[in-house]
């Protein structure tokens, strides 16, 4: 079954390959994200993943499945983009020092009239950072392309005190959610890791 990935990242893309779903296309979605700030995070994110899967069916036509996902960084409601620049991501990552945060991804699976759309939250806290130890890893340039300016999978691991909920929703994909949706769509990840479909 032919299954569509709506993103470039090549953090999403390893992580579908990681839950045993190897025959994929990518295609990038042919729209232009617009960041409501004025709503929940939660709904943001679903809505935006509804966009770019709905624009992929749009390009491709009627495929088998696409899967389209987004995801924000959040601290007290309030949305924390990709930085702009390294005093941007310097501020994000002040701000988060000592905190408790919550990171969500907005999961759309569709496939042709059938349609999903969830989202994930997981609670992320950072120990508290020094100004120099912001520095060096605005330095390591990892932050610069990160929504919250860091990527948990990096070198941003070093900030992190403790984590509730999916650690691979902070990647950017909850994997137990979407093996959940793909199978109500008749595709089990661990029968393709098995080597049975």
């Amino acid at each position: 079954m032919e299954i569509i990935l709506a993103s470039q990242s090549p953090r999403r893309r390893e992580l579908l390959e990681r839950m045993g779903v190897r025959d994929f296309r990518v295609v990038t979605p042919d729209i232009e994200e617009h960041m409501d700030r004025s709503l929940p995070p939660e709904e943001l994110v679903r809505r935006i993943s509804l966009e770019k899967a709905l624009a992929v069916q749009a390009q491709e036509g009627d495929c088998p499945i696409i899967l389209a996902a987004d995801t924000v960084v959040a601290l007290d409601g309030a949305v924390l983009g990709k930085p702009a620049d390294e005093l941007e991501a310097f501020k994000m990552l002040s701000t988060l020092s000592g905190c408790r945060h919550q990171v969500y991804t907005g999961l759309t699976v569709l496939r042709g009239e059938e349609r999903y759309t969830v989202s994930e939250e997981t609670t992320v806290t950072f120990r508290e950072l020094s100004g120099e130890e912001i520095d060096r890893y605005i330095a390591t340039g990892e932050p610069m392309d990160k929504a919250g300016a860091y990527g948990i999978q990096g070198y941003g691991a070093l900030l992190v005190e403790g984590i509730q909920g999916d650690y691979y929703n902070v990647m950017g994909l909850p994997v137990c959610r979407l093996g959940q949706l793909l199978r109500t769509l008749g595709v089990d990840c661990l029968s393709l890791a098995a080597g049975r479909e």
